[in-house]
């Protein structure tokens, strides 16, 4: 959980702020992503494959939960 200044700071930013540190982010893990054999590259990719599908999978859920709890009008 990012603290409530991070958040603060962060909500300031200006689109192209906020683009700028995700293209700098992306570049420092694309040199980890792609270091390696290529079976341990496509292990990499699996996993985080795999890790998307599971967090989709527990969004989905919650909002099934949420549309179930929510009272019919």
């Amino acid at each position: 959980m990012l603290s409530p200044e991070t958040l603060a700071a962060y909500r300031a930013m200006t689109p192209e702020e906020r683009l700028k540190i995700t293209f700098e982010l992306m570049d420092q893990s694309s040199k980890w992503l792609l270091h390696g054999t290529p079976e341990q590259v496509d292990r990499k990719f699996k996993r985080l494959e795999m890790q998307n599908d599971e967090r989709n999978q527990r969004m989905l859920e919650a909002f099934a939960f949420s549309m179930r709890a929510k009272p019919s009008k």
